[in-house]
């Protein structure tokens, strides 16, 4: 059956669906107790009658039957009977039992009789599938979304024990940072709107799709070898337990950002409420081969000049921010599915469409350069060189778009889903700045405009087969993906009003006009073979696999400086291109002008693409009753090619292979089953951590606010007069063991105690350091060997051990500390020596850059079935970390602990719980988003300092 067709099939089950109107569904699925693994072939049926149904291969039933109430029998051969009374039916209605539990009849007992209640949850199946995982993981499920009423799944995963969320958007595992958190979707890589980060941005997910997040912290060798703190996996749900169409609308309000008259934005495309340019923004050389420049036409008046009038002429002439009232956030939501069983299969449908417009504006950003003084040791209070405070204004549109079908028999599933992302944000702000850097003491007043507009299309294509037996299972996944980012027409402007006039010079920067585009393809592929046997008595299993990732990237940027030559400059940078002021109109040679500063060499116009095959083999097997182990081993064979070239044009690379790793990964995990609710747990691993396309490069990427600039690792940082060479220019992978010790005790409904210590030791780790011969620039490099070692603590617990009348209250709590150790290179060592305070005793180790020392998340919430009503109060913060490494006369620089207090509430109302509000807090507290620079007896000062204030919003929900 082709994909139309099993649309078509879909639709037209859609729309006969209420043919069966006058009946009900009961709908559920059985798993094992033990294991929390579904059960293949189970019987399920209604007391006193035929009807029934059995299990398919996802221990997944439906029954159809007249309204009413009834006990519905669940039995399995070697299980225990289990009886669900006052199963209530209505017309037209789903009654979902979500993963009833069978335990095996070992004693051979008298049958289980439980209230249909007693299985309203799922949470109690994610705790048993971490119970008897092979990985060490924890998880939120669809049931625990909807009992905190978090919308989108940024919010859902911030609850995980040692999770904490960069953004709102990004997953942080164990408090390392994104090179060594990875997430993937429903089993399969995929980039982000983000294409150089690990994690996908989470805040795009509404929970209402969401099977379920696993994060799985210990590495096993069926996974991906690239990922080291953790690995965050979103499911989808494929076959929705119940029909719904829900539409969802939101508001949000913050008192410093929104209504505010002095918001700064200016006039962009008529499609940027859209998520895209519409054209406004076009590169005026588009097209155009060999861009004229102004050497070539001065005194001419030819062809040429007139080429270079013309693209002259095109530029947009705005340049300056505008000041205007600013509009609250406000989002869209929509999603429906369905399940409808024909004959012996069963059609699975989902669609969700999300919109959201955000609006931010910071007042008083501050973005600040700072050394060391160079000419006394004794001084230790820092020097500043570039201070710029001033406002920006940002909006962001996101729309989000997800459909998925799904068909499954007894024996096969079959799913596609495809997924589209549009994201356009549009910066404008105004800044005093000041340099007092080496000399060039100077004020000036900038202006930024900004645009970029990045997209993601994605495609899962994935089958599962399993044979008559239940003993064999292939699963293969195909997905290709598409992401790209344009920025269009960056613009900056610095005017100098330190002179009697407002000028513009070399010196305080000329004006430039900036092309972004990045466009890459990625296509996975992977094939899983699982074989279900006995050994020794006990069920074992083997796993094996491939898997292939081809990705390839194209990156360009093109720069033009303008020159406002012989203009009379005002504060108005709009001026410079006024008709009357252009090159052309003036006279001679005066007027502004434009010159292209990638021509005739550009390091930032690159091709990339790497070729990663993969193989894998684990088995699975219990010594005993109650040890469990899990052997496996990984390998793969990593290839990474580069065409381009240095700043100079010295070094041309084309097609060259400049990454070559085969690499094998060892993994073993051992399960001691203390008692049935208490699990004692030890792994180890070997993964990697590779470079980004950015980071394997020769690119500079320039952030106009800040003035900092990103440089590839492939460049060299040298002081050539000193004979001193920072960094070779020679990026490689890093490799790392990963050691995991885990004490877990599960209790009821939920509850669940942990214990948990970790260790791993890096080989060369990636850092971001600071680059020597170029101020404001910052470089990944291979920095020393370290380690990082480190404990978890984790609480849930419900309140009613205090007293009954607070059984709907429950905290959750956890932990984690670490302490981290870099060996500094000898490089950093005599760097950081020579450029000691009197009294700094230099060591020769330092923390881990991008390593949090702790991490806490807590929180109290109140969840009442009967009322449905959802209430609580989370606090979360990261300990101060490092971020860019010091080198020479730069210290290092530090994230301040940004402390989140959030408060949300959902209520439901109506029989069938079809209408939802929601109402949400953000940073009680009112904290800032800061990060400093450290150093030895010196004041901390400002690198960045951002203040987010409060924000309150109002979600609705209705659900036909």
């Amino acid at each position: 059956m082709n994909i139309f067709k099993l649309f078509s099939v879909a639709f037209l089950l859609f729309i006969s669906a209420s043919v069966f109107a006058q009946k009900g569904t009961i709908r559920g699925s059985v798993i094992d107790n033990a294991t929390g693994e579904p059960l293949f072939g189970v019987t399920t049926v209604i007391a006193g009658t035929t009807t029934g149904a059995a299990t398919d291969f996802d221990g997944k039933f439906e029954i159809k039957a007249e309204p009413g109430t009834y006990n519905l029998q669940v039995s399995f051969v070697s299980y225990k009977k289990l009886t669900i009374e006052d199963v209530v039916v209505e017309a037209g209605e789903v009654t979902l039992l979500d993963n009833i539990r069978l335990s095996e009849d070992v004693e051979e007992l008298a049958e289980v009789i439980v209230t249909a209640e007693a299985i309203r949850t799922t949470e109690e199946a994610i705790l048993t599938v971490k119970r008897k995982s092979a990985n060490v993981l924890d998880g939120v499920s669809s049931a625990n979304f909807r009992k905190i009423g978090d919308s989108d799944a940024a919010s859902a995963v911030k609850r995980v024990p040692g999770v904490s969320i960069q953004g709102g958007k990004y997953v942080y595992v164990r408090g390392l940072g994104d090179r060594y958190t990875k997430s993937i979707l429903n089993g399969v890589d995929i980039p982000g709107l983000d294409p150089d980060r690990n994690t996908l941005q989470m805040d795009i997910f509404p929970t209402n799709v969401i099977d379920n997040i696993i994060v799985l912290k210990s590495f096993t060798s069926d996974l991906p070898a690239d990922f080291v703190g953790g690995l965050v996996n979103i499911d989808l749900k494929d076959f929705p337990e119940e029909k719904t169409f829900k539409v969802s609308a939101s508001l949000g309000y913050n008192p410093d950002m929104h209504f505010n008259n002095d918001y700064l934005t200016y006039d962009g495309g008529s499609t940027d409420f859209l998520g895209f340019d519409d054209g406004t923004r076009d590169i005026p050389t588009e097209g155009i081969a060999d861009i004229p420049q102004f050497a070539e036409i001065v005194g001419s008046n030819g062809a040429r000049r007139q080429q270079y009038l013309d693209i002259l002429n095109t530029f947009n002439p705005t340049l300056d921010a505008m000041r205007e009232k600013s509009f609250m956030d406000f989002g869209l939501g929509l999603s429906m599915g369905n399940q409808v069983a024909s004959g012996n299969s069963t059609i699975g449908y989902n669609f969700s469409l999300t919109y959201k417009n955000d609006t931010e504006y910071y007042e008083d950003a501050i973005y600040g350069r700072y050394g060391q003084n160079q000419l006394d040791d004794s001084e230790t209070e820092l020097e500043r060189r570039e201070y710029q405070t001033g406002d920006f204004g940002v909006n962001n549109v996101l729309i989000g778009g997800l459909a998925g079908i799904a068909l499954k028999n007894d024996l096969a599933k079959y799913r596609l889903n495809i997924l589209h992302l549009q994201n356009g944000e549009s910066k404008a702000g105004k800044f005093e700045y000041a340099n007092s850097d080496q000399g060039a003491n100077f004020e000036a007043v900038q202006s930024n405009l900004e645009y970029s507009q990045r997209s993601l299309t994605n495609v899962l294509l994935n089958g599962t087969h399993i044979n008559n037996s239940g003993d064999w299972e292939i699963d293969w996944k195909l997905s290709p993906t598409r992401s790209s980012i344009n920025d269009p027409d960056i613009r900056f402007t610095r005017i100098r009003t330190d002179n009697t006039n407002p000028s513009i010079g070399t010196e305080s920067g000329l004006p430039e006009r900036i092309w972004r585009s990045l466009e890459e393809y990625n296509m996975v592929g992977k094939v899983d073979l699982t074989k279900n046997y006995e050994l020794f008595g006990e069920d074992a299993k083997l796993k094996f696999g491939t898997s292939y990732t081809y990705k390839n990237r194209d990156y360009n940027i093109q720069s033009f400086q303008i020159i406002p030559f012989n203009v009379d400059v005002t504060l108005n940078p709009n001026d410079m291109f006024n008709e009357d002021n252009l090159y052309g109109n003036l006279g001679g040679n005066n007027g502004t002008r434009y010159e292209p500063t990638f021509i005739p060499i550009n390091p930032n116009d690159y091709n990339s693409n790497i070729s990663n095959g993969g193989l894998y083999v684990s088995n699975e097997m219990s010594l005993t009753e109650k040890l469990k182990t899990v052997i496996g081993v990984r390998v793969e064979s990593y290839q990474q090619f580069y065409t381009g070239q240095n700043q100079t044009g010295a070094i041309v690379l084309d097609n060259e292979k400049v990454l070559d790793d085969i690499d094998f990964f060892p993994t073993a995990s051992v399960i001691y089953g203390l008692t049935e609710n208490q699990n004692l747990r030890f792994s180890f691993s070997r993964t990697i951590a590779r470079p980004s396309f950015k980071e394997a490069s020769y690119a500079e990427i320039l952030d106009p606010i800040t003035g900092r600039t990103f440089i590839g690792g492939f460049f060299k940082d040298e002081d050539q007069a000193n004979n001193i060479v920072y960094w070779d220019g020679d990026l490689q992978s890093s490799s790392i063991n990963n050691f995991d010790l885990r004490w877990e005790l599960f209790q009821k409904r939920g509850q669940t105690i942990a214990f948990s210590a970790f260790y791993k030791s890096f080989e060369t780790p990636i850092e971001m350091v600071q680059f020597a011969s170029a101020t404001g620039s910052f470089q990944p490099r291979n920095v020393g060997d370290g380690k990082v070692i480190g404990g978890e603590v984790e609480l849930r617990q419900s309140l009613g051990f205090i007293s009954p009348s607070l059984e709907e209250f429950s905290i959750n709590g956890n932990v984690t500390v670490t302490d981290s150790r870099i060996k500094m290179s000898s490089t950093e060592f005599l760097s950081r020596q020579a450029n000691a305070r009197e009294g700094q005793t230099i060591e020769n180790t330092r923390d881990m850059a991008g390593q949090a020392p702790y991490i806490v998340n807590a929180g109290i919430s109140y969840n009442s079935f009967e009322t449905g009503f959802q209430a609580g109060l989370f606090y979360n913060v990261q300990g101060r970390t490092l971020q860019f490494v010091s080198i020479v006369d730069r210290p290092d620089i530090y994230s301040v602990p940004f402390h989140s207090l959030n408060f949300n509430a959902n209520k439901t109302f109506g029989s069938d719980e079809n209408v939802s509000l929601g109402f949400k807090v953000n940073n009680i507290l009112g904290d800032k988003r800061e990060e400093v620079y450290d150093a030895f007896g010196a004041s901390e000062q400002f690198f960045t300092s951002l203040d987010p204030g409060r924000s309150f919003s109002l979600s609705f929900g209705y659900k036909f």
